[in-house]
């Protein structure tokens, strides 16, 4: 375009979508917006790729979400889960199919990132955003925002998507409310190829001793995943917890290579997910499964559906426009991982009291493993099985009013 007929819009170059974060959830949303031919630029304070505190399963839900031609890096495929209730009644079940597949963090980020990058979207790492401001000084016209990064340089955007992590200041502008805050511990402990033998194709989950949390072992290779989660405020006991998991595991001779900690933010009900041109989504939205603490599949259908929305956004010429297009993709979010985050949250107020009858459950008896196995492998979801079996909603009804027992209740229940 020559300099005489340029817009207005090139003078001050205005994006399409401005996408803050590049962790899957940010990725997905500047993949999505790319994809529709906008203008996006992807912004990440930190150098890619980075380490990130995170198990690393990806599950059915998380395959079905990942852009086009996407080859998942996975570092182990998982075909059967041994099952203990705080170390004891130890039980392994086992899959013909895979149930999940395991990834290192850093390696599967950057490569959805090249993917939002060759649909066309722009990468700027090493850029701290301070804030975003959609009036005032900074913002020329009503149909744009403006995002201040550390040093004072604005950038300027017709929509932008929050895709900023749990501590999220995108999420601090749209006024994102928390209902439930835990902490993750994490060691990656390389191992000796006889111990690596032994684990290959099958994760642990071990229901832990504080309500509500649980550890888990995911084998990456020559190195296992080994980390716990419980609710924040309980840190010398998370702590401990770690420490006597390892030591049960005969992992405690093993150096960590990376031993790391993280805040999970699970969303209240009524938390908004937009604020004008600005949409929330992962993390920063506070999306994530209740009760098993899963964040990838809902950070990258979030982010999908925030990527869709905001182009939608980019385009509204006014703010009843601008409104109706947030509203809806809250609808969308809501439909869906709403659905799973609200049983989700059921299944935790019962897991946090009667850890001793999931544990039964998924050991013994086949229904329950049948659920386990269609969740993780995607064929179905918490909300579908709610939905579909009036068994299990009869059974969730009832054990919401089951107070809980006195004494722990067994495996062999």
């Amino acid at each position: 375009m020559s300099s005489e007929n340029s817009s207005a819009d090139d003078v001050r170059q205005v994006w399409d979508v401005v996408v803050v974060g590049a962790g899957p959830a940010g990725a997905s949303a500047a993949y999505a917006a790319a994809v529709a031919g906008r203008r996006v630029l992807l912004l990440e304070k930190a150098e890619l790729p980075r380490y990130k505190t995170c198990g690393g399963g990806i599950i059915g839900p998380s395959r079905d979400a990942l852009p086009p031609g996407f080859e998942l890096p996975l570092r182990d495929r998982v075909y059967a889960v041994t099952f203990s209730n705080n170390g004891r009644f130890t039980r392994t079940r086992r899959s013909k199919q895979m149930l999940f597949g395991l990834i290192n963090r850093p390696e599967f980020d950057q490569q959805l990132v090249e993917h939002a990058q060759k649909a066309g979207a722009e990468l700027r790492t090493g850029v701290t955003v301070q804030r975003v401001e959609q009036h005032g000084s900074t913002v020329p016209d009503r149909r744009t925002v403006a995002v201040v990064l550390q040093g004072g340089e604005v950038v300027l955007a017709r929509a932008v998507v929050g895709a900023d992590g749990s501590a999220s200041r995108i999420g601090a502008h749209v006024g994102v409310k928390l209902a439930q805050v835990d902490l993750g511990l994490e060691a990656e402990i390389p191992v000796p190829e006889t111990v690596a033998e032994d684990w290959k194709g099958r994760v642990l989950i071990d229901w832990g001793p504080m309500p509500g949390s649980y550890g888990w072992v995911f084998p990456k290779g020559d190195t296992l995943t080994v980390g716990v989660i419980s609710a924040r405020g309980e840190g010398a006991a998370t702590k401990r917890y770690l420490e006597e998991f390892i030591g049960r595991l005969g992992l405690a001779g093993f150096e960590p290579s990376i031993s790391s900690g993280h805040l999970t933010r699970c969303r209240a009900d009524d938390s908004p997910l937009s604020r004008g041109r600005v949409l929330v989504c992962g993390d920063a939205a506070g999306l994530l499964e209740p009760w098993t603490r899963e964040g990838i599949s809902f950070a990258l259908r979030s982010g999908r559906l925030a990527g869709e929305w905001a182009v939608r956004i980019a385009e509204a010429h006014d703010a009843v426009d601008t409104r109706r297009q947030a509203l809806n993709y809250a609808f969308a979010v809501k439909a869906g991982l709403g659905v799973e985050m609200s049983v989700g949250k059921r299944l935790l107020t019962v897991f946090e009291r009667r850890p001793g009858l999931f544990h039964g459950a998924l050991t013994g008896l086949r229904p329950a493993w049948r659920a386990f196995k269609g969740i993780t492998q995607g064929s179905t979801s918490l909300g579908e099985i709610v939905r579909t079996y009036p068994v299990a909603q009869r059974a969730l009804a009832a054990l919401d009013r089951r107070p809980a027992a006195g004494g722990e209740v067994s495996s062999s229940e």
